[in-house]
């Protein structure tokens, strides 16, 4: 497998190659991000994407049919990366793209052209169970014992999950900063026995930490700078194509946070592309949270661009200074996009660049307004989910996106990774546990407070509308 994979620095002037065996996450002669590449040539691919279809009812009973019940290994011809008996899978990917008329049409899209691909049926709850079983499988194969990740919520929740399920088990580590964690993220590190250390900072910090830490103890790096993450996370778009019946919709739109899934998904959609085994790629929209806005600070406002890997990083640097400057910290009620320091920012650059790209921001008061919508037209969300479905109705009214285009909003995590947010939004409570708290209307527009009756039928009666 190793001779038909490796690592590639994504640095244009650099271009260093690395062994799969060697555990790097930047490369070590200039720092840049690093890619999981592949001689095609040399491996099995399939000749069309229709191959996987015998794989999604598969029971799970034997070795090849417990990676064929996992949405990600089923498709693992595309994954060459690790040997399928270091494989540690625990059946995720069993999601749904759910074609949602009704919500289509309050936002004022046709029907049939609106869908949400609900990654929080996955068994942590979200998204990030794509890429865990990728880098768990990885770390596995490499004989590591302890692994370790900063984390927002989502992160940890799955790291801490798989290093429990790993055979062996291996020893999860979570750094979370001391500003915002839903409680409901934060449960399950504690519940499945990961060691968790709260730092004083934000994300930012624990990441930074976290990457010495790593270099120092031999501890294997979970977060999506590590390029085995967003291998497993090309997965949901695949998944996307096979509920399509492998027809490339015209628009992805994802919440932009560290930026690994938009990254993700440019890579995939490229490789597919290339392989020949789709005809078109599909245009993309990351959606940030206004009060963590660096993406589209860089790409909408200030021009940044991919440039063939050759971009402008002084661009990067200044606002990264002005940052500094100013103490500027991140602050939305969508916890798991909260983030001002993307680790992905050029892998995203890049995914813009393949796949005709743009980016919005969305303020706090209307991702909890579509984090209603989503609620009342059949799924729950958690906030940063609700960025995508929002930046769907921002680009449809600017008609950026056309009435006869297909739509595929990605919704990352269960709404009850966040029940705080849900509850204190249709109760008009002020979000008093952000920081600084979000400018959100009391009671918003799809507001579903519980009412107020006496313990006497006649008042629940008139409450119901009967007389």
């Amino acid at each position: 497998m190793s001779d038909k994979a490796h690592q590639v620095c994504i640095n244009p002037d650099c271009r260093a190659t690395y062994s799969l065996d060697e555990i790097i996450f930047s490369c070590s002669k200039c720092k840049s991000l690093l890619d999981i590449v592949y001689d095609w040539d040399r491996l099995a691919v399939p000749r069309s994407l229709e191959f996987f279809e015998h794989r999604w009812g598969t029971k799970g009973r034997t070795a090849a049919g417990r990676l064929d019940f996992s949405g990600i290994w089923r498709f693992r011809e595309l994954l060459p990366f690790v040997p399928e008996d270091s494989i540690v899978t625990i059946g995720e990917g069993r999601t749904q793209l759910e074609q949602n008329d009704p919500l289509a049409r309050h936002i004022g899209m046709k029907p049939g052209k609106l869908f949400l691909q609900y990654e929080g049926l996955n068994p942590s709850g979200s998204f990030k169970d794509n890429g865990m079983t990728a880098a768990f499988s990885l770390a596995k194969r490499l004989g590591r014992t302890r692994v370790a990740c900063a984390s927002t919520g989502n992160t940890s929740a799955s790291l801490a999950m798989f290093a429990h399920k790993s055979d062996p088990p291996m020893q999860g580590i979570v750094f979370i900063g001391s500003g915002k964690i839903a409680y409901g993220k934060l449960s399950q590190a504690l519940d499945y026995g990961a060691l968790t250390l709260q730092i004083e900072g934000d994300f930012d910090a624990c990441l930074r930490r976290v990457l010495q830490a790593s270099d120092r103890l031999g501890l294997y790096l979970m977060n999506s700078v590590n390029p085995y993450r967003l291998e497993g996370q090309k997965a949901i778009m695949y998944r996307v194509l096979e509920a399509r019946d492998w027809e490339v919709p015209d628009w992805i739109i994802v919440p932009g946070g560290n930026l690994g899934n938009c990254s993700a998904f440019g890579k995939a959609f490229r490789e597919l592309h290339d392989l020949g085994l789709i005809k078109r790629i599909p245009r993309l929209a990351i959606i940030n949270a206004t009060g963590a806005n660096t993406l589209y600070q860089l790409v909408t406002k200030d021009g940044l661009r991919w440039n063939g890997g050759r971009y402008d990083r002084a661009t990067i640097s200044g606002l990264y200074a002005a940052m500094d400057e100013s103490h500027y910290l991140p602050h939305t009620i969508a916890s798991a996009i909260e983030i001002s320091r993307p680790v992905n920012l050029p892998k995203a650059l890049r995914a813009i660049d393949i796949m005709n790209g743009l980016v919005r921001e969305v303020s706090d008061d209307v991702i909890l307004e579509h984090k209603a919508l989503v609620g009342k037209y059949g799924f729950g969300c958690e906030p940063a989910s609700a960025a995508s479905v929002a930046g769907a109705h921002m680009l449809f009214d600017e008609k950026v996106i056309s009435p006869g285009e297909t739509v595929v909003c990605i919704l990352t995590g269960h709404v009850l990774k966040d029940p705080d947010a849900t509850v204190m939004y249709h109760m008009g409570v002020d979000m008093k546990h952000a920081t600084p708290p979000p400018q959100v209307t009391p009671t918003g527009a799809c507001s579903n407070s519980p009412k107020r009756v006496p313990d006497d039928l006649e008042a629940i009666c008139a409450a119901l509308g009967e007389k």
